[in-house]
């Protein structure tokens, strides 16, 4: 009797589990917002020939253009197997942010598996690769101007990375790196590439990681880090020391953080998914200058269509906002519409 109880029980238990891995996500009523935003539908406007791949990195530089780093053809291999050749398309993408047309890309031949990308004052592109090791500093056209990390070769001492995530570039030209899968750390160089010092190691405490994957910076130049399995954002001044951190119970995996032009709001986007298998949607997120959460959409409710995976956004001088979806491979535009 008590051997069939237990099979009773563990084929419930599997059942509930196959349920609520079918189905979709409930969608809430989402927050009381402040702002609104509305999905700007056929944006962007992107040739007909051309294929996108998983737009893991975006950015928008002073010509209010937003800048992509896609994967192409290249998809995340399975047990993190990186895979060898580089990816032959371009992979660096400019585009209109008003029209959506493409402008231009470069990027073709140089990289196995990118991540993130940030936009520095003086426009150049910076960018990481997980499946090189290594974060790149680009000009605007694509000339390679400094290299960081050994091609191929991972390492947790300060000339390499394991799967470097993304990158912050300080107004004195002082370099963050989060690095980021293979390691739980924070790197500080100086502006010409010299190691400084580090932080950080895997755990759930103040100044402990788990996947640390997208950086900030605010005009006091604090690192606002998007420590993704931890569900939370911790800030740090340009020292490494602890501040203050956002989380909530409600919150998903957080992906990406980044602020306005005015810096009085800032933005992230989380992910939330059913044990790392079934991504079940993403949400927007639009804290004020209090840290509280002003408005809130995607999976919640404000926005209706299919489940996003947002791993990456950027605001324009606007205020829209921007976001990579890696699910559904594909780039959207949310509006913002009003102020109550």
């Amino acid at each position: 009797m008590i051997l069939k109880s237990t099979f009773f029980i563990i084929g419930v238990a599997g059942l509930f589990l196959i349920y609520y891995f079918l189905q979709p996500l409930k969608k809430g009523t989402g927050s009381d917002t402040t702002t609104k935003y509305e999905l700007v539908k056929n944006w962007p406007d992107l040739p007909n020939e051309f294929i996108l791949g998983n737009p893991t990195g975006i950015c928008i530089d002073s010509n209010q253009q937003i800048v992509i780093f896609h994967r192409a053809e290249r998809e995340w291999p399975l047990l993190d197997k990186m895979p060898d050749s580089p990816i032959k398309a371009n992979t660096v993408l400019f585009i209109n942010c008003s029209s959506g047309k493409l402008i231009k890309s470069w990027g073709n031949h140089l990289f196995i598996m990118p991540h993130g990308l940030t936009v520095d004052h003086e426009n150049n592109i910076w960018v990481t690769d997980v499946g090189l090791h290594q974060v790149f500093k680009f000009s605007h056209n694509g000339k390679l101007l400094l290299t960081l990390g050994k091609a191929k070769v991972s390492g947790n001492d300060s000339l390499h990375f394991n799967k470097p995530t993304d990158v912050a570039i300080a107004n004195d030209g002082s370099i963050f790196v989060s690095d980021g899968y293979g390691n739980s750390r924070v790197i500080k160089f100086s502006v010409n590439g010299k190691y400084l010092f580090e932080w950080g190691k895997k755990g759930e405490n103040e100044s402990e990681f788990n996947i640390p994957h997208a950086l900030s910076l605010d005009k006091k130049g604090n690192l606002y880090v998007a420590d993704r399995e931890n569900n939370r954002i911790q800030v740090f001044d340009p020292n490494g020391k602890f501040i203050r951190q956002f989380s909530s119970h409600s919150f998903g995996s957080i992906c990406s953080v980044t602020f306005n032009k005015t810096q009085s709001k800032m933005f992230a986007i989380d992910d939330v998914s059913f044990l790392k298998i079934k991504h079940r949607g993403s949400d927007v997120f639009v804290f004020d200058s209090t840290g509280k959460v002003q408005s809130r959409f995607g999976r919640s409710g404000s926005y209706t269509g299919a489940n996003s995976w947002y791993h990456d956004l950027t605001i324009d001088k606007d205020d829209n906002i921007y976001v990579g979806d890696i699910s559904g491979n594909k780039l959207q535009k949310f509006r913002k519409v009003s102020n109550q």
